[in-house]
């Protein structure tokens, strides 16, 4: 019976190297945004990147860390906004 618990214990532990670019790659996606501009200069920013980032986060096999996760993808959202990241469509 131990041997059962510790391969359990085992299989769930994650690298640093994995964790490290997972948080980079929430990064990169939690930052993505789409912003649409009518024929009356309106503009409409959707936060593409924080709905697929949380997607990804929702079906994580590791979720140890899901708070972290979701944070990482909000500080992300308000960096991409700030600095124009994403696609840009012109009605």
């Amino acid at each position: 019976m131990p041997k059962s618990k510790q391969t359990k214990k085992a299989a769930k532990t994650e690298s640093d190297g994995a964790y490290l670019l997972k948080l980079v790659l929430y990064l990169i996606i939690g930052a993505q945004w789409v912003q649409i501009t009518t024929k009356s200069g309106s503009k409409i920013p959707l936060p593409v990147g924080l709905l697929i980032g949380a997607i990804f986060t929702l079906h994580e096999h590791f979720q140890i860390d899901r708070k972290i996760e979701y944070a990482v993808l909000l500080v992300a959202m308000f960096v991409g906004y700030w600095t124009q990241t994403g696609l840009f469509i012109h009605l």
